[in-house]
């Protein structure tokens, strides 16, 4: 499988999962969606810090 999970990264540095099996993302002008195997969806105002497709983690910063 191809999916990630998606955490972002907080004030506090501190890694919060935003949304699990992720196979799309897409940027926007409200920021980046993203889109999961499930068919759910959400927007985010942050920017790709780390990809590690391997160990199937998409890290975002605000």
């Amino acid at each position: 499988m191809c999916e990630a999970n998606v955490y972002l990264i907080d004030k506090d540095g501190c890694e919060i999962l935003l949304l699990e099996s992720v196979d799309k993302i897409v940027p926007t002008d409200e920021g980046l969606f993203l889109e999961n195997i499930f068919s759910q969806r959400k927007t985010v105002k942050a920017r790709i810090k780390e990809m590690a497709l391997v160990e199937h983690r998409i890290i975002l910063e605000e």
